[in-house]
């Protein structure tokens, strides 16, 4: 009986939801003003990296056995990014990483830029440590 009375109240209350619009605002840490609120990214990107080119900074993050992998995000400021790519179209070896599995694949990659050409490294307890590289971080990585 007790389950019954849950569950009604749980559609009594999902029911007078439904009527009620939201409106979906996306999050920006850049207030306009030259300030700016935490957190700048409201998104998971776990073991940010960040390097510096230029008036340019790059950053990457885990991407565990998810692919695309190695996602690239761009700023000028450190504060308003944009996901521009993705450095690691299929993970290796292929045939262990095409399914899923979890704590598998890319942990806490790094990235660096150096005499105009950018690498990333990140270790694999199962297979070993791994580096890609690319004069441009939007194009095709190694």
């Amino acid at each position: 009986m007790r389950k019954k009375i849950l569950f009604l109240a749980g559609m009594i209350a999902c029911s007078s939801l439904a009527g009620a619009q939201e409106i979906s605002k996306t999050w920006v840490a850049d207030k306009g003003n030259g300030t700016y609120q935490n957190p700048v990214l409201h998104a998971d990107y776990s073991d940010p990296d960040v390097c510096a080119a230029g008036d340019d900074f790059y950053m990457t993050a885990s991407s565990f056995n998810c692919i695309p992998g190695i996602p690239i995000l761009h700023s000028k400021d450190l504060v308003n990014w944009s996901l521009v790519n993705y450095a690691l179209p299929v993970q290796e070896p292929e045939p262990f990483f095409d399914k899923a599995q979890h704590g598998k694949g890319v942990w806490a990659p790094a990235i660096r830029f150096h005499n105009g050409e950018f690498y990333i490294y990140w270790g694999d307890p199962d297979y070993g440590i791994y580096m890609i590289k690319t004069k441009d971080p939007k194009g095709k990585w190694s």
